[in-house]
């Protein structure tokens, strides 16, 4: 863990990428479930950054098909960059709250940007029921939330994939997505190319999660500063966390969940911290939020005993 124990919360208030409307309350509703309270009682002080606020499709052109009202996430995602990379500089660990994933491709490369500029690289810990690696030209559906990996490997449009400076934010050497369980057909050859590690729920169902964040983290840390860790809540089973953008059943257990974020927090190199994709209405009595909450706290050192 970052040796600061200040906080730079950043809100990412988007739904644009997602094909469902409602993500883009989800700061709102991880704050309803005592984000500020359960942080502050691990000993951190929150410092409030500001939210990023996307326009609503109402008022915005949607533009190509196949890349949705990109010209507006590429917006909220270089005010999301910058906001991180800004929080960094200042010596706060960065915590942004989504949201849809697109966000990560401003938020994701303010951190790496950060480091890069100290000649360091970073490990990209994604961790997802989705790999996002679609671009343009493989999209089934246009949602630009299903292209941030893929813009911060440096593929799909150069707009996204360059918004906190030129080249890829990260190495595909650095990056493992664990948890994917959900690929669209042509997005399967973008992973083979771009030689991501991706640990699919069969493999956790075959050799046990303990193993797999093990070498995972591993990767991560090999020659790096440390790792950020993206979180899409539809990694978790839906039948624990109803309310995301994209439920996919198969996910993670409450206990793989947590012992994921209890292990991200022993190797002491996380670098920053996204959990996106809650969609409050889709959920039942704000029980993902809550869930959401308790994962950041695994992350930030909570521990059982």
């Amino acid at each position: 863990m970052a040796a600061a124990k200040e906080l730079a919360v950043i809100s990412v208030s988007i739904d644009l990428g997602a094909g469902r409307r409602g993500v883009d309350m989800g700061p709102s509703a991880l704050r309803i479930a005592g984000l500020t309270s359960t942080v502050e009682s691990l000993g951190y002080k929150v410092m409030e950054f500001g939210t990023v606020t996307a326009c609503g499709p109402e008022t915005v052109s949607q533009g190509e098909s196949n890349a949705k009202y990109l010209d507006e996430i590429i917006r909220v995602c270089k005010e999301a960059g910058a906001m991180t990379r800004l929080g960094l500089e200042k010596g706060c660990f960065p915590l942004i709250l989504g949201g849809d994933h697109s966000l990560s491709a401003g938020s994701t490369a303010g951190v790496a940007a950060h480091y890069r500029e100290r000649g360091e690289s970073m490990g990209l810990l994604w961790i997802d029921a989705h790999t996002d690696m679609n671009t343009p030209e493989t999209t089934p559906s246009g949602n630009v939330h299903g292209m941030p990996l893929a813009a911060l490997l440096g593929r799909g449009p150069r707009a996204l994939s360059d918004l906190m400076g030129p080249g890829p934010a990260v190495r595909a050497e650095h990056v493992v997505v664990i948890a994917a369980r959900d690929l669209d057909v042509r997005e399967k050859d973008a992973v083979r190319e771009a030689g991501v590690r991706v640990i699919t729920m069969s493999e956790i169902d075959e050799r046990g999660l303990s193993d797999c964040i093990d070498e995972a983290l591993a990767r991560l840390t090999d020659g790096t500063a440390g790792f950020h860790v993206s979180l899409d809540l539809d990694s978790i089973d839906p039948l624990r966390a109803p309310g995301v953008g994209t439920p996919v059943a198969g996910g993670l257990t409450y206990r793989e969940a947590h012992l994921i974020c209890e292990k991200i927090a022993r190797t002491g190199k996380l670098l920053g911290l996204e959990v996106v994709e809650l969609n409050p209405v889709q959920d039942l009595e704000n029980r993902t939020a809550r869930l959401a909450v308790g994962l950041v706290a695994s992350v930030l050192g909570k521990t059982i005993l």
